[in-house]
């Protein structure tokens, strides 16, 4: 028997506009779109009055840990937290263990998610100095886009040869996500930082041995080398005021060649947060300066940058609590981003219809997601249902993350999640989940 779902009474927010609607949804899809849909006995049905309906959430960027470093995460257990923060689709990073830089990893990858992902799933592939003839290889309908890190991160990828970027950058018609901080900037910082403190250097400097500069240096190369060679860009996790200004507004997204993208925590949390957050905070790029983000706010709104992403890159909380030098970057938040965003449309920073925009349209149109980011009927039943009169605080005892922590504990959202279907099968209800696993893999316009 097919699954029959409707949702009446709805503030559906879609295409910048938000009106009270009922969506039916028959099998995976969403069948219709209308004032007034009549309910039968078949239906499960969802009051939808009072709260806002909106597509499933899409993330570019998570890093869930597997394989190789599944005490921290696994695919399984953070996309499970997604289902419960309205993510039902998420492109994971290739620096796990072993890398995602051959098609036989790749393939390895897209088989766990298969077996165990609670939502949508895509897989970056990863470049390196030598893989180049791998990245030639890669199937643009069933891959989102290469990722390079151009400044260290997790894991060892660092792409610095100027000529294989070059390459890269030439050859390569899919997207290409860039990680942006000059490593050499970044290495003559943390030296004269470590000569003054050794490996007990305050969290505090974290945003001048990642600075503005690193950050700037990196992200003008990457794009003046997409100008030169014509290569589709797309500048990961923005965190300076400064960067946002090699950007532009001045074409719809479909056009542009060079895109941007900023996440959560350099939208919530300054570096007047070190004092009391440490190490918690410690991301690469860094959390910088609240002038910072201000214009990135800014320039999210006035539609430079394009994209809200987490970058969810959990540790536990043993590794995080170490000194400086030892404390891994990145932290757990895709339970918690679209709350996040709510509570911000609260404080005037931001529109739902924005959130929407950037959140959800944005990520399909600029990885050609087939399907899906739209409330449209024949598209994929991804939907989330939110009540903005609803608050939560963020304690361990709700936290869904393998690695048990958040560093929002204590904090207060006004906007809860209250429903999300993927696919069609309602999968998280009040709390609860719901559904079995209905996942699919992402499928790409090309």
């Amino acid at each position: 028997m097919i699954n029959r779902v409707l949702i009446q009474g709805a503030k559906v927010v879609n295409e910048g506009e938000t009106v009270q609607l009922d969506v039916l949804v028959e099998g995976e899809r969403i069948a219709k779109v209308a004032p007034k849909i009549s309910a039968s006995k078949d239906m499960i049905i969802i009051d939808g009055r009072g709260k806002y309906l909106l597509p499933g959430c899409i993330d570019d960027q998570v890093h869930f840990r597997e394989p190789g470093l599944t005490h921290k995460a696994t695919i399984g257990t953070e996309s499970k937290a997604c289902v419960a923060g309205g993510i039902t689709s998420y492109l994971e990073m290739p620096n796990t263990n072993p890398q995602t830089t051959n098609a036989d990893a790749y393939a390895k990858k897209l088989e766990v998610a298969a077996k165990t992902s609670w939502v949508n799933y895509g897989f970056m592939f990863g470049g390196t100095n030598d893989n180049l003839d791998q990245i030639k290889a890669v199937d643009p309908k069933t891959t989102p886009a290469l990722k390079l890190f151009l400044g260290s991160s997790t894991g060892n990828m660092l792409v610095d040869n100027p000529n294989t970027l070059k390459e890269i950058f030439s050859n390569i018609k899919l997207p290409i996500a860039v990680h942006c901080e000059d490593e050499n900037t970044i290495r003559t910082n943390l030296k004269e930082y470590t000569n003054k403190y050794g490996d007990e250097i305050p969290i505090a400097y974290h945003p001048k041995i990642r600075s503005e500069e690193a950050c700037y240096l990196s992200s003008s190369k990457a794009i003046a080398l997409a100008k030169e060679t014509g290569a589709r860009l797309h500048v990961f996790h923005l965190s300076t005021a400064k960067e946002t200004e090699l950007f532009s507004n001045e074409l719809p997204l479909h056009k542009k060649q060079i895109t941007s993208e900023v996440c959560i925590h350099h939208l919530w949390f300054s570096d007047e947060d070190y004092e009391n957050k440490g190490t918690h905070i410690k991301w690469n790029p860094a959390v910088k300066t609240a002038k910072d983000r201000e214009g990135l706010w800014e320039a999210l709104n006035d539609d430079r940058i394009d994209i809200i992403a987490t970058d969810h890159a959990p540790h536990t909380i043993e590794e995080k609590n170490q000194h400086y030098t030892k404390a891994p970057s990145g932290g757990p938040m895709v339970q918690h981003a679209l709350p996040v965003l709510l509570e911000c449309v609260q404080q005037g920073k931001i529109t739902l219809e924005k959130v929407v925009e950037k959140m959800c349209h944005n990520p399909a149109i600029l990885f050609d997601i087939k399907d899906r980011g739209y409330i449209r009927s024949g598209y994929f039943a991804d939907l989330v249902l939110v009540d903005t009169q609803q608050s939560q605080t963020v304690t361990k005892d709700n936290i869904l993350y393998k690695c048990g922590w958040s560093p929002l504990e204590g904090t207060t959202l006004r906007g809860v999640v209250t429903h999300t279907i993927v696919n069609g099968t309602l999968m998280y209800e009040k709390g609860n989940f719901t559904g079995v696993i209905n996942a699919k893999a992402l499928r790409y316009l090309r």
